[in-house]
């Protein structure tokens, strides 16, 4: 069967459903595919009958399905017997090396990371005898689950006619090329390596690193230079002697995605944290204040804690009572009520001086003496003054075990989702729990859902669990209650995962032992779901 006839629907020995193609030359195509029996997402790549190198290609696809890096592209089938040869590989989704750096170059750190892990990863392929001979920043890919995968070792330097009298060198130096393309966003090897642009360079040579680009440290710049033979440092031989290298520089966290993994959120604030009590009550008026003097008390201090001007000027100067002789409001001295002028007076006096006390006093049972809280006992006025009693501070909590859940028809149960579980509350977004792939988002209709469930070891009231999940689309759901038995568990919410963190909030405490996170439909991308991280969030029953 020639590749040019292959379609789409095309299927491969009676299992590999050929979906879409995602690149064509050099007579072979690479397509993306779905195995039908293990129900997930694969690479296939096909030939011309008239590619010249076709048993080469297989034999070498076959010596890789023997590594076991996780970083290195994982082979599942490869044959040559029929009519159409193929190898069928991990399906791999994720960002390349040369697509980070589109905008601009990595922070060094992080270029080291990446590295770092990529050179162990080919190490280990150099232990098995097998090599890659082809490294551009198109073969390093971040994964949408935080991982790096190395693509094409063995394989590629077939399908590109590549050979190598000194493997290790060859893959130092293109391990070397992909850190200064990190370090720079140039790339310093041949024109159809990358599509980034070209490094600066004299005579051939490319500058070193420090000389493209400002803010890489001396150490990890002396490594690039001497993976590339810039200048006359020591060569380095081998990947395991890069990576041992990169190994003594500063290293950044790659970015996996904000949240889990890394200093627990804080609480939920339950109540309200006290403002600063209000400054102390002005002094109480002489005896003779007037109405509009006693409104003012009874005012709350502006935010300032300073008083309005007209209330500064009655504070400083309060107005004596008025002499006798010149008051317009007293009887004239021949009246017949003259002599009781003075009685009325002291009873005004007297008024004033106690409705001043009642006004000052409340105004310190408000306030509290010098400005706090009351103290000891009650207050003067008669009404206690409590504080409502605070709630239990909401906390990160502990599960006890973790153990694979769903709900799957007899004879279809999922068993890859009993692997990485422990994973999964390590405090790390980077769990490898994850389903089989499936075809289509509800399971291929062998299952209503499949997760994880969390023992919390005694019943907890739960009010939020935060989960990373890798993966973009579907629906994540959470359960609470005290059954290990997903139906008989409380709904309490749930999120379509973006590829990061998500929350499920519960509108009321839920409480119960056993906490339930699973996915009620898959993602869209691989029909496939995976968690890195849970985290649940509550108080103790």
């Amino acid at each position: 069967m020639s590749t040019s006839v292959i379609e789409p629907g095309t299927r491969l020995a009676g299992r590999y459903r050929l979906e879409e193609r995602i690149s064509d030359s050099g007579g072979s195509s690479l397509w993306k595919a779905i195995d039908e029996i293990l129900a997930r997402a694969v690479a296939v790549r096909t030939f011309d009958p008239e590619f010249p190198r076709i048993a080469e290609a297989v034999t070498s696809a076959r010596s890789a399905s023997r590594l076991t890096d996780p970083r290195l592209t994982q082979v599942f089938d490869a044959d040559d017997s029929g009519e159409s040869a193929y190898i069928v590989s991990e399906w791999v989704a994720g960002e390349p090396l040369e697509g980070m750096l589109g905008k601009a170059p990595l922070e060094p750190g992080r270029a080291a990371t990446l590295l770092y892990e990529a050179s162990e990863a080919i190490a280990a392929a150099h232990a098995a005898g097998l090599s890659h001979l082809c490294l551009t920043p198109r073969d390093l890919v971040w994964t949408t689950g935080g991982t790096v995968k190395i693509l094409g070792i063995a394989t590629d330097a077939v399908l590109c006619d590549r050979q190598s009298d000194d493997p290790a060198a060859e893959d130092v130096r293109g391990l070397g090329q992909m850190l200064y393309a990190a370090l720079t966003a140039h790339w310093p090897g041949d024109e159809e390596g990358s599509a980034l642009p070209a490094a600066p360079a004299s005579d051939g040579v490319p500058h070193a690193p420090r000389q493209v680009q400002a803010g890489i440290s001396h150490a990890i710049d002396a490594i690039v230079c001497r993976c590339l033979g810039i200048g006359a440092g020591e060569p380095l031989t081998s990947p395991a002697e890069l990576a041992k290298a990169l190994r003594g520089v500063p290293r950044t966290p790659l970015p996996l995605f904000a949240g889990l993994g890394h200093a627990p959120p804080a609480a939920p604030r339950q109540t309200p944290q006290r403002r600063p009590s209000p400054p102390p009550p002005p002094p109480p008026p002489p005896p003779a204040a007037t109405q509009p003097q006693r409104q003012q008390a009874l005012e709350p201090p502006a935010a300032s804690h300073v008083p309005p001007p007209r209330a500064r000027a009655q504070r400083h100067a309060a107005p004596p009572p008025p002499p006798p002789s010149s008051s317009t409001r007293t009887t004239p001295a021949h009246s017949h009520g003259g002599p009781k002028l003075p009685a009325n007076r002291a009873l005004i006096g007297v008024a004033a001086a106690a409705l001043t006390v009642i006004v000052g006093l409340g105004a310190w049972a408000l306030s509290g003496p010098g400005g706090g809280e009351p103290k000891g006992g009650g207050d003067p006025t008669g009404k206690t003054q409590t504080s409502a009693p605070s709630k239990p501070s909401v906390v990160k909590l502990s599960a006890q075990h973790v153990t694979a859940a769903q709900q799957s028809l007899p004879g279809h149960m999922d068993t890859s989702i009993g692997k990485g579980l422990e994973s999964l509350t390590d405090g790390r977004p980077s769990g490898s729990w994850e389903t089989q792939s499936y075809s289509g988002a509800d399971f291929g209709n062998y299952s209503k859902g499949m997760g994880v469930l969390l023992d919390m070891g005694k019943p907890v009231k739960v009010a939020q669990v935060k989960i990373y999940a890798p993966v973009s689309g579907g629906t994540l759901q959470v359960r609470v209650g005290n059954s290990q038995t997903p139906g008989d568990l409380k709904r309490v919410g749930e999120q379509t995962p973006s590829g990061g963190e998500v929350t499920v909030t519960a509108n009321s405490q839920a409480t119960g032992q056993y906490v339930l996170v699973w996915f009620t439909k898959l993602p869209s991308d691989r029909f496939k779901g995976r968690l890195g991280e849970v985290a649940v969030y509550g108080t103790a029953s």
